[in-house]
């Protein structure tokens, strides 16, 4: 009795069957066998020049929409001056929100509808309007070339006054726990109660006795905001979100 063996080389070619006594198996003619084709394991591909340009590109455009996107969003400011201190120092570095303050004239849409007409304004905030307390990143209207950054202190329709050191809002005295007592001062000729007109905001810096605010250039029109400082990154021992102040005994 003969037996069939099937092997496969160190070549990957399975052999042709043999007997055991090294003869042809029964049916073969003794003629040699064509072997069997190689069997070669694929190879991978290598990254073509046009793929690897095509990919950088990618990279490239999805770096440029997340930072625009970022920056859509917040934006970044150094502290320049020592007018916010001790809370804010000289080159602290912040992050801006930039669209807390986001606000539009509902009656500019509906006016559109034919047959309707609105007088004055009716301005919503998504978010909220700037709040006592906030410091905030604006343009000042003193014509000066860089931003400011203060505290927002009076808002519309508020009366700011300055007794004894200390700010009053309509006859209330401001507790501010931030700063170092009694050191508010008038900055004017004359030192006169201040009304805030509908759409502006009235703001100081925490050192009142080394800052240009609302005292010397007068209130702060909202449309002048560039932002709400939020987060403090710079240095890193300073890291964290900037605080708000609450003023439980002043309404608004």
């Amino acid at each position: 009795m003969t037996y069939e063996e099937t092997r496969v080389d160190p070549t990957g070619v399975q052999s042709d069957g043999a007997t055991s006594n090294g003869l042809p198996p029964d049916g073969f003619s003794g003629e040699a066998a064509t072997p069997a084709e190689a069997i070669v394991p694929p190879q991978p591909e290598k990254a073509s020049s046009g793929k690897f340009t095509r990919e950088v590109i990618e990279t490239i455009i999805l770096a440029v929409v997340i930072f625009f996107g970022v920056r859509l969003i917040v934006l970044n400011f150094q502290v320049d001056g020592s007018s916010m201190m001790p809370n804010l120092q000289d080159h602290e570095m912040l992050l801006v929100n930039r669209n807390v303050y986001m606000h539009f004239d509902v009656n500019q849409f509906i006016d559109w509808l034919p047959g309707v007409d609105h007088d004055g304004e009716h301005i919503v905030y998504p978010f909220h309007p700037p709040e006592r307390g906030d410091i905030i990143v604006f343009n000042p209207p003193n014509n000066s070339d860089k931003p400011y950054i203060k505290r927002v202190i009076g808002l519309p329709g508020e009366t700011v006054s300055f007794h004894d050191g200390y700010v009053y809002i309509d006859g209330q005295k401001l507790d501010e726990p931030y700063i170092n007592g009694a050191i508010t001062e008038c900055n004017r000729v004359v030192c006169q109660d201040i009304k805030i007109p509908e759409g502006d905001i009235f703001v100081m810096g925490d050192n009142r006795q080394n800052s240009a605010d609302s005292r010397s250039f007068g209130p702060v029109s909202i449309d002048s905001i560039i932002g709400k400082a939020w987060i403090t990154y710079w240095p890193l021992d300073d890291f964290g979100l900037v605080p708000h102040y609450d003023y439980p005994n002043i309404s608004g």
